[in-house]
């Protein structure tokens, strides 16, 4: 298991951004594709964004496509979500995972699951 801890959540109005971070002191993050989730209230969890390895691909979800932005920084073992135009359906709470085996755009593929970091988008 790798330890995850997110960062960057809070309140925000709509059509504003925040940039989420997700760290770990894992020596061989650089080894892994990672993902962030999110999860509204009552809802189950679902992809927003991918990437690889190096960071040369990256995967988004078709609701937050043009909109956000997952980067990842290897030197400093943290993987990024810069979040723009944001809509109050982006509410929930945001995980960063670690993949393993199987589809990227499915949490049953990831493990490793940070604690969650709240955004909420106010109208």
């Amino acid at each position: 298991q790798v330890q995850l801890v997110e960062s960057g959540g809070g309140l925000v109005q709509s059509g504003g951004s925040l940039r989420l971070s997700c760290a770990t002191s894992s020596s061989t993050f650089s080894t892994y594709d990672m993902a962030w989730f999110r999860q509204a209230a009552g809802e189950e969890r679902e992809f927003v964004a991918a990437i690889t390895q190096s960071g040369d691909n990256t995967f988004s979800a078709d609701s937050v496509n043009g909109r956000f932005v997952i980067s990842r920084d290897n030197a400093k073992n943290t993987v990024y979500l810069q979040m723009n135009s944001l809509k109050p359906e982006d509410t929930g709470v945001y995980y960063c995972a670690v993949k393993g085996y199987g589809s990227r755009f499915t949490q049953y593929s990831y493990h490793s699951w940070g604690q969650g970091t709240q955004v909420t988008v106010s109208s």
